[in-house]
């Protein structure tokens, strides 16, 4: 199971889908892809100080300030969660 936590100035991901062996699993490489490419854009787009741990099955991303287009990456990442989530029912949003 992966958890979602989403908060105004945190994310924080955890856990393995186990739908299939670590390294082959598409639903963890699908949440890890979109997980780093938001904290990619919210430091090279927007331009704001991020907090990150990211580790084997546990991604967290803090920040003070988000501003209109930082807010527009993390609700785009949020929806292509759920999209995944839709699809493969191993996500759980807290």
């Amino acid at each position: 199971m992966i958890t979602v936590l989403v908060t105004p100035n945190r994310i924080h991901v955890s856990g393995h889908a186990n739908t299939a062996p670590r390294g082959s699993d598409i639903v963890c490489s699908a949440v890890s892809a979109l997980t780093l490419t938001l904290i990619r854009g919210l430091k090279e787009i927007v331009h704001i100080g991020l907090y990150e741990s990211v580790e084997g099955g546990n991604i967290c991303i803090e920040w003070q300030d988000i501003n209109d287009t930082g807010k527009a990456l993390v609700d785009t990442w949020f929806l292509g969660i759920c999209g995944i989530a839709a699809e493969y029912p191993v996500i759980e949003f807290l």
